[in-house]
């Protein structure tokens, strides 16, 4: 399957830094959560004493969040190990 990654390198790369971002954007959505909402977010969404709306708000927010930092760093990161300097052609001088 051509096109699917790379090689073995640049795909451990990218999924160490997609790991990392979503670590890192899981602590900075908790600190967010907690200073708006001025409580800890939901250990357990899906429990009926937590109510729909703060749920779904969580929820969201987590997805939302965590996804988009992962894919930034590995796009940022497969770009790197991707991307190769121009080579300029060999011109003969005169």
């Amino acid at each position: 399957m051509s096109g699917k990654g790379g090689n073995i390198s640049s795909r451990a790369m990218s999924g160490i830094a997609g790991a990392v971002a979503a670590f890192a954007a899981r602590k900075i959505i908790v600190f967010l959560w907690t200073r708006v909402t001025g409580k800890a977010p939901p250990e357990h969404p899906e429990d009926p004493q937590v109510a729909l709306g703060e749920a779904l708000g969580w929820a969201l927010m987590v997805g939302a969040g965590m996804q988009t930092a992962r894919v930034l760093a590995t796009r940022m990161t497969s770009g790197r190990t991707h991307s190769e300097p121009d080579q300029p052609a060999d011109t003969p001088a005169g």
